[in-house]
């Protein structure tokens, strides 16, 4: 038989970093004639660090990178960034980040043995074949088996279990056949699992030689090889998994990537965090167009806010005669910035207030790119009332972590797949431009570097005026028209002791949405309480009279 292919171990001349800072057009210019420099202690750290080994490539172009792929460095080097001072703001060093303490190698006598091992589970299933190829990577290691002549792949995809327990593997997964070739993919877990590191992924030539400003570190690909995705060609991401598979973390590392691209002048964040607790470290950091939000209606405002700039952003870029925010910034005396809108736990918000939420989340994912505005919504309850048909209909690219059940999987990432992951930033990415999702371990940061990051940049100002939401607020109150059914709406309510949408829409013969906005409308003045999950809405008057007091009232 052919002989297996181990990881080549291959000692690589380490290039000079440069900084992947995008900056304004005069820094830049001056950036291209500075070189970075390193301190002599720094470079007798970068003496000390363990070099990264080279892992074995595959040869097919699968891996999820957007920009085209470039050798990795042996060693992560620690770059002092240089910028202009006409910047005001210098990027974070790489130095704030860890580097990996150790590195899992597996001996080639081990992964013959593990091939030999598949190979007598398979043939005991009566599935025979052999194993032309393994590529070992940072988490799970893949075996490429050629089956022999009328061996269905459908018999051997419905193994994944029985192989799972014959080889004693938390869970396998089989890519049958693997894109492009003849083979089926057996992706079976390492005894030992290395961390991907985020300063792994920010050092490499990958993302330093990455030309769009909205690239971010995902992590490395079932090889090892470093992913880079951007935010920019998605245009919008979803991101979805079981509780502690690893959707905070990835939220982090995009941020971290973002920052380590962008001054606050070119990119501003808004936070939305309805459980408090995940981005609230990164109050008073200078990238802010608002303090993190946590409060639902609050959610629901600058979501508005989000769709009115997108409007306004477009009637700015039709002035100019310019088709996306890259032209316009080329010819404008006063630049805009990228927005990109992150939302935490989107099953929060769609619990109240869904319809709103969900039309806001819509516009802005149908329209928003060109205009430099990006989502990225992530969500532990992967259900349909969450992720909605038309929600996903504009998120084309979407990152599915372990999940439940293949129920759930199918629902982020339309296939089976994400129940076999294995948790802790293992994910199944699927770009737009891809019929089958790319496996990737996802970048690790931990809360000591977000916290070092987030002290670093909190001492430069913010650009920009942050956004006042209570001014938002009184004047959207002022403008707001109530249905004109608003009033039969509340008697009916009352009368009958029901307040739900889908009681108005039958009563009153209309639409969900109007029907919606009937129920927030009547939330707002006290005629019917919040929602309250499965639980009926608590209808406050209990007679006409009662009614006629509140209405009175307004």
């Amino acid at each position: 038989g052919e002989r297996l292919i181990p990881p080549p171990k291959v000692e690589e001349e380490v290039e000079e970093f440069k900084p992947p800072a995008i900056l304004r057009k005069k820094a830049i210019e001056e950036l291209e004639s500075a070189a970075p420099e390193t301190t002599a202690e720094e470079g007798k750290k970068e003496e000390e660090q363990p070099a990264v080994p080279k892992p074995h490539r595959v040869e097919e172009k699968e891996a999820a990178s957007i920009e085209e792929k470039t050798e990795t460095p042996n060693e992560l080097e620690e770059p002092s960034v240089q910028v202009a001072e006409t910047c005001g703001f210098q990027p974070p060093p790489v130095t704030l980040l860890e580097l990996p303490l150790e590195r899992v190698s597996v001996s080639d006598d081990e992964l013959a043995s593990k091939a030999k091992l598949l190979v007598d589970k398979l043939t005991s299933f009566n599935v025979t074949g052999e194993v032309k190829r393994i590529i070992p990577g940072p988490v799970v290691t893949r075996f490429e088996l050629k089956p022999d002549e009328g061996i269905k792949v459908s018999r051997i995809i419905s193994l994944e279990d029985d192989l799972a327990l014959a080889l004693k593997a938390r869970s396998v997964r089989i890519l049958a056949p693997v894109p492009g070739k003849d083979v089926v993919g057996i992706e079976i877990p390492n005894d030992s699992r290395e961390t991907v590191h985020i300063r792994e992924i920010i050092a490499s030539k990958e993302f330093a030689n990455s030309r769009s400003p909205l690239a971010f570190a995902l992590g490395k690909d079932v090889s090892g090889n470093p992913v880079i995705a951007d935010l920019d060609k998605m245009p919008h991401l979803l991101v979805a998994g079981a509780t502690g598979s690893g959707k905070s973390v990835c939220i982090n590392s995009i941020i971290t990537s973002l920052i380590y691209r962008n001054s606050p002048e070119e990119l501003r964040f808004i936070l939305i965090d309805p459980k408090r607790l995940e981005l609230s470290l990164y109050n008073d950091i200078p990238y802010l167009a608002h303090p993190v939000i946590t409060e639902h209606e609050y959610a629901k405002l600058i979501l508005k806010w989000a769709t009115d700039e997108m409007d306004s952003r477009y009637r700015a870029l039709e002035k100019l005669s310019v088709r996306n925010l890259g032209e316009y910034n080329k010819k404008s005396e006063e630049p805009l910035p990228f927005i990109v809108v992150v939302i935490d736990e989107l099953a929060d918000l769609m619990v109240r207030g869904a319809a709103e939420v969900e039309e806001n989340i819509t516009r802005l994912a149908q329209m928003a790119r060109a205009v430099g505005i990006h989502l990225i919504v992530a969500t532990q309850r992967p259900s349909v009332d969450v992720i909605t048909g038309l929600i996903k209909a504009n998120f084309p690219a979407r990152i599915a972590f372990k999940t439940r059940s293949k129920i759930d999987s199918r629902t982020i990432i339309d296939m089976n797949g994400a129940e076999v992951l294995l948790g802790s930033g293992d994910m199944l990415f699927l770009p737009p431009w891809r019929a089958e999702p790319v496996r990737v371990h996802g970048s690790y940061i931990s809360t000591e570097e977000t916290e070092r990051l987030v002290e670093y940049i909190k001492k430069f100002p913010n650009p920009y005026p942050q956004i006042q939401l209570k001014e938002l607020e009184e004047r959207q109150a002022r403008e707001l028209v109530r249905d004109e059914l608003f009033e039969e709406a509340a008697k009916i309510v009352v009368m009958y002791q029901q307040g739900s949408s889908s009681f108005l829409q039958r009563k009153l013969r209309v639409g969900y949405t109007r029907a919606a906005s009937l129920i927030d409308q009547l939330e707002s003045a006290g005629i019917v309480g919040p929602h309250e999950g499965s639980k009926a809405r608590e209808v406050i008057p209990k007679t006409l009279d009662e009614l006629d007091d509140i209405l009175n009232n307004l």
